[in-house]
């Protein structure tokens, strides 16, 4: 979909939550050559993979120490202001690369700043922005690919970049040289354009801990919010807030095992959470659930961004991979 665009990579958040260093071999399987993490300290767990000239680190440095660190890596940094600029400068500069701010007002030199003398002794690999709205339909999108394209006329680089993962789907006018996926890597669909095209990658497990029997009248989980009005067979998985399953599931979730949809029973608790097996006599302790995890419609279901459902999973899950 990136078209004539090389496909980089946005694997900052540890690859979304779903493990760096178990992504990032695949994308390079895959021929990606381009990845962007948001911090300093997630560079050492890509190095075993990818040149050091080929991570970029989006924050930019904000003091001596980093572009240090960037120099004796070679870690390509992402200049976000003038400061960070002269910094850069200061440091012995090299190639790095800048961000420009079209209209979302976050990371990024402003319009009014692009005459500054100290950006055009910079040695620039990529000049990027990003989208603000490229999920929706709005006059938004054409003002910034608008503003990017003067840019492109008024500041020197091998490359340019503006898509993001939504932005790749509004078409060619705005892959440039490099598009940046991210969440659309890790199975979300942001936009109608990617329905059918895009699949799920990530699937969080449960143990089931233990099984008991309710009766009518017996109260479930904290604050009594369910109560069964018949005899329930319950099973209690070992998965919970702290794993980024969010009380916002609460008589809501399902879970699946062998295909079947496992409904949650009362609210959701840090470590645990309870669901009903009445109709899965054959599921028992030590069995393995999978949460109900197609981002665009668990995203719809719970109220959270298919962003949230995937950096949100904690560190006690072991990441996988297979079925």
């Amino acid at each position: 979909m990136s078209g004539n665009a090389a496909a980089g990579a946005a694997v900052k958040a540890d690859a979304y939550g779903l493990g760096a260093a178990r992504v990032v071999p695949v994308l390079v399987a895959a021929g990606c050559k381009d990845f962007f993490v948001a911090h300093w300290s997630e560079v050492p767990p890509l190095l075993p993979h990818v040149s050091a000239e080929h991570i970029a680190v989006l924050h930019g440095p904000v003091n001596r120490a980093e572009a240090d660190f960037a120099r004796s890596t070679g870690v390509r940094p992402v200049l976000n202001s003038l400061p960070q600029v002269q910094r850069w400068l200061a440091a012995g500069g090299g190639p790095c690369h800048v961000m420009i701010d079209t209209g979302m007002s976050r990371l990024g030199i402003e319009s009014a700043q692009l005459s500054d003398p100290a950006l055009f002794a910079l040695d620039i690999d990529i000049c990027l922005s990003h989208l603000a709205s490229a999920d929706e339909d709005t006059a938004q999108n054409a003002q910034q690919l608008a503003r990017f394209e003067d840019i492109r006329r008024r500041i020197a680089a091998r490359r340019y970049s503006l898509a993001n993962s939504a932005g790749i789907a509004l078409g060619t006018a705005f892959h440039a040289d490099l598009t940046r996926p991210g969440i659309a890597l890790y199975g979300g669909v942001v936009r109608p354009e990617f329905a059918g095209k895009i699949q799920p990658v990530a699937q969080p497990q449960a143990m089931v801990v233990q099984v008991r029997n309710l009766e009518p009248g017996d109260k479930v989980g904290y604050n009594a919010l369910f109560s069964a009005s018949k005899h329930i067979r319950a099973g209690i998985l070992s998965i919970g807030y702290a794993d980024g399953y969010l009380r916002c599931w609460t008589g809501k979730g399902n879970f699946l095992w062998q295909g079947r949809q496992v409904p949650v029973l009362g609210r959701v608790s840090m470590d645990l959470t309870i669901v009903d097996l009445t109709d899965l006599p054959d599921c028992d302790e030590g069995d393995w659930l999978s949460a109900d995890y197609d981002l665009p419609a668990a995203s719809a279901q719970s109220g959270l961004s298919q962003y949230e459902l995937l950096t949100l999973m904690g560190q006690r899950y072991s990441r996988q991979t297979g079925s």
